[in-house]
């Protein structure tokens, strides 16, 4: 599919809280406002990435102020081709977001795992409030 210039800067903020349900409000609102602009299949794999760095948010890191976490994304075009920028901030934790190795038997710890294989690239950004982690895909 290619992307017209008209689509090709589009960008979205929106808070979710800083709450399990906060995965589902991002996916939803993700998923709702990407619908008709990329390939159903980049849609299912940035609403995935999405829902996983919330959930990561959620379950790892503070909130923001506000009892939240920001996520941001961005669409444009490079070369014809959708490139999406996922976005999620949140008031920090006292760990850097790494890839782990999780057993089998490991009821979670593949999350970042799943981001890297469907991304282009990603990466963790730190500041005095907080930490944004970002994934590319296309």
């Amino acid at each position: 599919m290619i992307v017209s210039m008209a689509v090709a800067e589009r960008a979205w903020c929106v808070v979710v809280p800083h709450h399990a349900r906060g995965a589902q409000q991002a996916r939803h609102r993700l998923a709702a406002a990407l619908a008709d602009a990329v390939p159903a299949a980049l849609l299912d794999d940035v609403v995935s990435v999405a829902a996983e760095l919330v959930g990561n948010a959620v379950r790892h890191a503070d909130p923001l102020p506000g009892g939240v976490v920001r996520l941001a994304w961005r669409l444009r075009s490079i070369d014809g081709s959708a490139v999406i920028e996922v976005r999620v901030t949140d008031g920090g934790a006292t760990q850097v977001p790494r890839p782990r190795v999780a057993g089998v038997e490991d009821p979670d710890g593949r999350g970042l795992t799943i981001v890297d294989a469907l991304a282009i690239r990603w990466g963790v950004e730190r500041d005095g409030l907080g930490q944004s982690v970002w994934a590319e895909l296309s």
